[in-house]
């Protein structure tokens, strides 16, 4: 069996799950696939150790192959990002732009600190001293919350629009500022290269801002030849070349593609559907959305269906295992600090939703980039007591991604409905 075979099956494999999901299970889908990815590397674990099956061998094997790291950051994360984007509200965005600003910016700077050094403490007392910058590191992959989950669940729920629009952008945006901070880090981990103020604003300013100019730029292009274009296959195309041409273009570049395809997504879903629907009275613009919901449901089967075979190469050991499951409170509570302490100054400007803090804490989920940012780590280039350090952290951001998923997203539900009730009794 080869990649391609692999991928093939497990395509087929996902939409599966998701059709005994939508008669059994009954689960948010992104759940669902992923509580049934990790059941089903446990059994391929059990099936190498206990019973020598030649084909989970082989399986275990092409997965272990498959660069991860390259397939969701160059491959997957581009139609993703963009797809989640086509959703977004630009008219509800745009009256909290400043709030999500700061949860993007600061917020995630602030959980990278906190994890970082929380992180430190809990490595030490487990045995294995890990250095500073190396802590900061995993604190910079694991801050970013994930929004193919977040949007996911919340779309289910139909979260109130004032929190979703956050907790949505938020997501959206602050893959890019991750990746940013995740960069800066990594090449004072892994090059020596000395941080100074000016280099990370040159960074910063060379990927963040301009990914968003080239992510508008692509976005005015892509809008005037799909609002010539004639027949509406041929529009459908042209918004393939966005997450296609366009992400691999913003990497040539060297800019973040990450936020290029949000602020394409954004603009394409708002401005360009918009003058369609004006222009095509007679005709429902809505397909190109439609084909969109389409591929981002599926990349994103495939994609919690490869995180939870990524468990079958990993040299797995208790002691990891615990120390990633005391990594997840401390990521929660950095979660909670960071995004509570912009909510003092948001209720002082003007009404917040008084779960707000709790649902953003709660619901921040992580997913697919933190263990691609993981997996981009070298392997053997560092190593504690006699333990790889890209192996370890990426067990670690294994345990707080599935933790996330499959607890966070089954009970953050209760959460949403006090919210919404909230809501509903405020208004007049």
């Amino acid at each position: 069996m080869n990649a391609w075979y692999l991928l093939c099956f497990l395509s087929a494999f996902a939409v599966l799950i998701a059709c005994l999901n939508q008669h059994v299970l009954k689960l948010q889908q992104t759940i669902a696939i992923t509580t049934v990815s990790v059941v089903t590397s446990l059994a391929l674990v059990v099936s190498v150790q206990l019973l020598d099956n030649e084909l989970s061998k082989s399986i275990i094997a092409v997965v272990g192959m498959l660069d991860f790291n390259q397939l969701l950051l160059n491959g997957m994360l581009g139609f993703l990002l963009f797809a989640g984007a086509l959703e977004i509200n630009l008219a509800a965005l745009e009256k909290q732009r400043w709030q999500i600003a700061v949860l993007v910016v600061f917020s995630t700077l602030l959980s990278t600190f906190l994890v970082g050094y929380g992180a430190y403490w809990v490595f030490a007392a487990s045995g294995w001293p890990v250095p500073l910058v190396y802590c900061l590191l995993f604190g910079a992959l694991i801050s970013p919350t994930d929004p193919i989950a977040v949007l996911a669940i919340f779309k289910k729920l139909q979260a109130p629009e004032s929190i979703a629009v956050k907790v949505e952008g938020e997501s959206l945006f602050n893959d890019g500022v991750g990746l940013v901070v995740f960069t800066t880090i990594f090449s004072v981990a892994f090059t020596g290269t000395a941080p100074t103020a000016l280099g990370i604003a040159e960074q910063f300013l060379k990927e963040a801002v301009g990914g968003v100019a080239f992510g508008f730029a692509l976005a005015v292009v892509a809008h005037y030849l799909i609002i010539t274009a004639r027949q509406s296959g041929l529009r459908v195309l042209i918004s393939m070349l966005i997450p296609t041409a366009g992400y691999s273009a913003a990497t040539l570049l060297e800019v973040s593609g990450a936020l290029a395809m949000v602020v394409c997504g954004i603009f394409i879903g708002n401005v360009t559907r918009g003058h369609l629907a004006r222009q095509h009275a007679d005709h429902d613009p809505s397909y190109v959305q439609h084909f969109w919901h389409t591929i981002d449901s599926f990349l994103n089967a495939l994609l919690f269906l490869l995180i939870g075979l990524m468990l079958v190469t990993f040299p797995v050991t208790w002691r990891e295992i615990v120390v990633g499951l005391c990594m997840v409170p401390v990521v929660l509570l950095a979660r909670f600090i960071s995004v509570g302490i912009p909510f003092i100054g948001f209720r002082r400007m003007g009404k917040c939703d008084p779960h707000a803090v709790k649902i953003l804490t709660w619901g921040g989920l992580r997913g697919g980039l933190a263990l691609a940012m993981a997996a981009s780590i070298p392997e053997q280039a560092m190593t504690v007591n006699g333990v790889d350090l890209h192996g370890l952290i990426l067990l670690v951001t294994y345990v707080v991604v599935i933790f996330s998923i499959i607890v966070q997203g089954l009970t953050i539900a209760p959460l949403i409905q006090k919210s919404i009730v909230a809501a509903n009794s405020s208004s007049p």
